[in-house]
């Protein structure tokens, strides 16, 4: 997979991808970043990324021109490979595992950050991204959102966690979210381990973590199952951009 990050600042999803899961991903050949500046796609001397919004009011607008150019720039790099355009943006519907599992179907991920008060609106009436949030809250920048959604795409990838079952059994992978978890020492502050962990019965051990995660589960979302807005925030298969929209 191809990771393009589209950012007025891509050094603050950059500098976080040298470290941990993601480089490791990276140095096993497993998955490619690739970092635009929307300076370099500018065509004045002042390399101007954004202006003042029409209509008046506070802040400032990512200009169209730079985005649009950069993302067809990177397209006609692309070729017949599969692509999806992804904006990290508060109005979207909320990221999930489910999602995170829909973007390993495509060859690249193209990811178009905001900065300052938003982007102009014609970016997205041009390349009708999927948009996405990460939360019902704002951040300083697109750049964040997007860094948090490579991640949870990233270690789904096989071959990237050394023991890829510890992705399959997380929370969202399944009906339930994951159950209690537990290491050394069997005691600590007068809190012990489950009998059940230390037992060795293997059956009894998968019924307990069942039990438990359904518990968890109930107790959290007060829902028999999964959290209640996961299946209605997943994107539905006709918004996926496969090639050119």
């Amino acid at each position: 997979m191809d990771i393009h990050v589209v950012a007025a600042f891509p050094e603050m999803v950059s500098s976080p991808i040298e470290k941990s899961i993601l480089k490791r991903a990276r140095d096993k050949d497993l998955v490619q970043y690739h970092f635009y500046d929307l300076r370099d796609f500018t065509r004045d001397k002042h390399r101007q990324i954004d202006d003042y919004p029409y209509g008046g009011g506070p802040g400032m607008v990512l200009k169209p021109e730079p985005i649009i150019r950069c993302v067809e720039a990177i397209k006609a790099e692309l070729g017949d490979a599969t692509y999806r355009i992804i904006l990290p943006t508060p109005q979207g519907p909320t990221f999930s595992q489910q999602m995170a599992q829909d973007f390993l179907d495509v060859d690249n991920l193209i990811f178009i950050c905001g900065h300052y008060k938003g982007i102009d609106e014609r970016v997205m009436q041009y390349f009708q991204p999927d948009e996405i949030s990460i939360g019902n809250y704002v951040l300083s920048s697109g750049e964040i959102a997007a860094l948090v959604i490579i991640d949870s795409v990233v270690r789904l990838i096989p071959g990237v966690l050394n023991d890829f079952d510890s992705a399959a059994t997380d929370t969202f992978q399944g009906e339930f979210v994951d159950c209690p978890l537990y290491t050394r020492p069997v005691l600590y502050q007068d809190m012990s381990v489950p009998d059940v962990l230390i037992s060795g019965n293997h059956a009894k051990i998968a019924a307990w973590r069942q039990e438990m995660a359904q518990k968890k589960t109930q107790i959290k979302y007060k829902a028999e199952i999964k959290k209640p807005d996961l299946a209605a925030s997943t994107i539905q298969p006709d918004s996926k951009k496969k090639g050119d929209s």
